[in-house]
């Protein structure tokens, strides 16, 4: 007797019917989870992190920003619609980033950083440059505005780990070393500071100062340029009758004393963190949005977190940098090439100094320096590069082994 037997059925995914209409996109999304499941544990907690705080960056500027984007004219929303699009363009991008192989950027270090040098002297010394707040550091492109110094932030750490990679037997001399250095990243480090931008320099000395600390480069070099820079920088601020109020009035502790003349904002980041106590007012219920706290979809978001939704959101979003800390960290370790580890060390700092440098202004424990929370804030210039870098460390930490993963992290 013959035995007639059916062929099997074809082995389908999970929630893919055979009779669905739009087949190549559900083979793109298929084909995306098993690009991700094949990445390192590194690839996938720093992607999630960055993912998580970008939403929620969306969602706090959507309600930090509704009052101040209404009497702006641009509606409720226009605020929050503008980073959703930056977001939209940012996201992409980082994953597209992420695929790029470390020669490419390589290749772009020197045309990115005479690029974006080029686009901060434009800012500082034709009609292009526009002041906000006091800082010069936009560039006005008709619809357009971008700021040129984010830009060198991304292109400084491409550039430090080309000549680092390239110059690792001479990196810790004076002459071949540290001189190149000095010109360059002292060089683009002037070209913001010429543009009043007091912030986003003290990031970008933080940045260089950490990123070639951890690649080797001995402290015996290190220290007379890091003294040498605090005391410039020190100088630039005290040149500001704006910046010299306030650093007077902060080393005065007159901050703590309802000195609203000075510390406006400082004091009402305060009164909205005690607003908030354990459990915050709920979302979208921020008193000091109504025009009361300057900047609070920007520099002093961190206090809208907190008032809207307690210390306990104020904890989410320090463990959210924790994590993405460990996460570099760990990239940092298992990176395979000298290139690799100055530009995953250049973005670590990149991200968490300027994160830890906001949050500790919001608290009061630094002067207002002005830069805003990495992924949460607003603003697409800063959201768009900061992820791009992000992307740029996913790239050369794709498809690590994980026998190289630090320990509590293997499977």
């Amino acid at each position: 007797m013959t035995v007639r037997t059916r062929p099997p059925r074809p082995i389908q995914a999970a929630g893919v019917s055979e009779s669905a209409e739009h087949p190549g996109i559900s083979a793109t999304f298929i084909r995306l989870g098993h690009v991700v499941a094949q990445q390192s544990r590194a690839y996938i907690v720093l992607l999630g992190t960055t993912l998580f705080l970008v939403l929620f960056g969306l969602v706090m500027v959507l309600s930090s920003s509704l009052v101040q984007s209404r009497l702006e004219g641009g509606g409720l929303v226009g605020t929050a619609t503008r980073q959703s699009l930056f977001a939209l363009l940012g996201v992409p991008l980082m994953l597209l980033a992420s695929r790029v192989p470390e020669k490419l950027w390589r290749a772009c270090a020197w045309p990115a950083m005479i690029g974006s040098c080029v686009l901060q002297m434009i800012v500082v010394a034709t009609p292009l440059g526009v002041a906000v707040g006091g800082n010069k550091n936009w560039l006005s492109l008709g619809a357009v505005s971008v700021q040129p110094s984010e830009l060198i932030k991304l292109s400084l750490v491409l550039w430090l780990g080309l000549f680092v990679s390239k110059k690792q037997d001479v990196i810790n001399t004076l002459w071949k070393g540290m001189v190149p250095i000095l010109l360059v990243g002292g060089g683009a480090l002037g070209l913001v500071m010429l543009g009043d931008d007091l912030g986003t320099a003290v990031i970008i000395a933080g940045m260089l100062f950490g990123a070639l600390f951890l690649t080797g480069m001995r402290l015996r070099l290190l220290t007379p340029v890091v003294l040498g820079v605090a005391a410039v920088s020190l100088l630039f601020a005290f040149a500001s009758p704006n910046r010299t109020k306030r650093l007077t009035a902060f080393f005065q502790d007159s901050c703590s004393q309802y000195d609203l003349n000075n510390c406006w904002q400082i004091q009402h980041g305060t009164f909205a963190l005690a607003h908030g106590g354990l459990f915050g007012v709920g979302l979208g219920n921020s008193t000091a949005k109504w025009s009361w706290l300057p900047a609070a979809d920007n520099d002093f978001i961190f206090a809208v977190v907190g008032e809207e939704l307690g210390l306990l959101g104020a904890l989410v979003i320090i463990g959210c940098f924790v994590l993405l800390a460990f996460s570099f960290t760990w990239s940092l370790r298992v990176a395979r090439t000298p290139f690799a580890r100055v530009l995953t060390a250049g973005i670590m700092f990149w991200v968490i100094f300027q994160a830890c440098v906001n949050i500790a202004v919001v608290l009061g424990l630094l002067p207002v320096l002005g830069v805003p929370l990495p992924l949460v804030s607003a603003g697409g210039t800063a959201l768009l590069t900061t992820l791009l870098g992000i992307g740029m460390v996913l790239s050369v930490t794709r498809a690590v082994p994980e026998r190289s993963s630090p320990r509590g992290f293997a499977s």
